[in-house]
Parts: structure tokens; C-alpha cells; sequence
């Protein structure tokens, strides 16, 4: 357990992390005041959910949500259907060429996604990026979800910049590195601070409307 840190189960292990953000810096109480409770955001791990991360990338979530409703209708969320898929299949099911060779190339990893549960987060990481079409963002997205992560950042995010830029009042939109330099002060509970981040975004945007 050393090895792989804290695991989020359930929501008071967000309202955890949460309260202990909150007592930490006045910024994250004041946007927990702002967005109420925080949600879990746990999904199975496993080929499925790496598969939905490729498809979310660079597409509206309505997109994405579609994409993914075809893809489970013909089956194509097993990786034995996906390896042996046609690129008719995989355009009909709405993936770009690109994204159709993605698919391919994950369902023939053969990544032991057992393993990856009693793997550190770098080592995760590690082993995801290896694979064509997962980068660093979908790699720490598949580890907070999927693995329940509690110390996983992923400064790529552009809503969590903007949320970043906002909350802490900075000057202008904090770029990756900068970004994960400050998430540091936020272990060992970063991925409920990337929660709280989300959440503000979602509720300035509606405040403000379109930013």
C-alpha cells in the first residue's frame, strides 16, 4: 500500500481531502463554499475506460458521448472486437483515422491492467504513455478515475489552468509546469484539488458566462 499511496473509495474520502484542502489555503475553502460537495468521479478501470479517454480528447463531451454510445453498440469497447475492427467499422462508429490506429494500438498493448492497480503513480504513468494515442493528460486522468489516485495532478488541463488563473487571482494562465510546480503544495491530496478546480471552472463559467 506504501507503494501506491492513498485510494479514493467514496465520497468522504473526497470530503477528506477536501476539508484538508480547505484548512490548508483559504483560496480552496473559498471555492468549496462556492461549489458544494465535490463528486467521486470513480469509474471501472480497465480497457474501457483508457478507450473512452482517447475518444474524449479534442471533442465536445456531447461528441464524445455519442462516439461512445456507437462504439458499445457494435461492441468496439472490448479490445478483442477493437483489434480486429475494419476502419469501416471504426468510422461508422464515428473515429478519425487517427483515433481508429489509437484504438487498434491500445487493444494490442496487452497492458495487465491488474498490474497497474499496485503500481506507483509514476510507474502507471510510465507504462500508459508507452502506449500510441495516451499521453501524459490521459494517463493522469485514467489514474485518478480509473486507479482512484488521490495525488494525481494533471496540469495539462486547460480548464484547470483557467481555474487555477482565476482562484489564485494570477496574472495570466499558468502553463503546465507552473502548474504542477504549485499543485506540489497540494499532495498528498492533488486529485481532490484538481476536483475542487473543476468545479470552480464550472461554476465561474456560469457566473460569468462566456469568459
Amino acid at each position: 500500500m506504501n507503494m501506491v499511496g492513498r485510494i479514493i473509495h467514496s465520497p468522504d474520502c473526497v470530503a477528506e481531502g477536501a476539508a484538508w484542502l480547505g484548512a490548508r489555503d483559504p483560496a480552496f475553502a473559498r471555492a468549496l463554499t462556492l461549489v458544494g460537495d465535490l463528486p467521486l468521479r470513480r469509474e471501472e478501470d480497465g480497457f474501457a475506460a483508457l478507450l473512452r479517454a482517447i475518444v474524449g480528447q479534442q471533442v465536445s463531451v456531447a461528441s464524445a458521448r455519442a462516439i461512445w454510445a456507437r462504439l458499445e453498440a457494435a461492441g468496439l469497447t472490448l479490445p478483442e472486437v477493437m483489434a480486429g475492427a475494419s476502419d469501416d467499422d471504426l468510422r461508422a462508429a464515428g473515429l478519425s483515422r487517427q483515433k481508429a490506429r489509437y484504438g487498434r494500438a491500445l487493444a494490442g498493448a496487452g497492458i495487465d491492467f491488474a498490474a497497474l492497480r499496485i503500481l506507483p503513480d509514476d510507474k502507471v504513468i510510465a507504462q500508459l504513455v508507452a502506449v500510441p494515442g495516451i499521453g501524459v493528460w490521459t494517463a493522469e486522468i485514467y489514474a485518478m478515475f480509473a486507479l482512484g489516485r488521490a495525488d494525481v495532478f494533471a496540469p495539462g488541463d486547460l480548464a484547470l489552468q483557467e481555474a487555477a488563473r482565476m482562484l489564485f487571482a494570477l496574472e495570466a494562465r499558468p502553463t503546465d509546469k507552473a502548474l504542477r510546480r504549485m499543485a506540489a503544495d497540494w499532495s498528498p491530496w492533488r486529485s481532490v484539488a484538481a476536483r475542487i478546480l473543476w468545479a470552480y471552472y464550472r461554476v465561474a463559467k456560469e457566473r460569468e458566462g462566456i469568459m
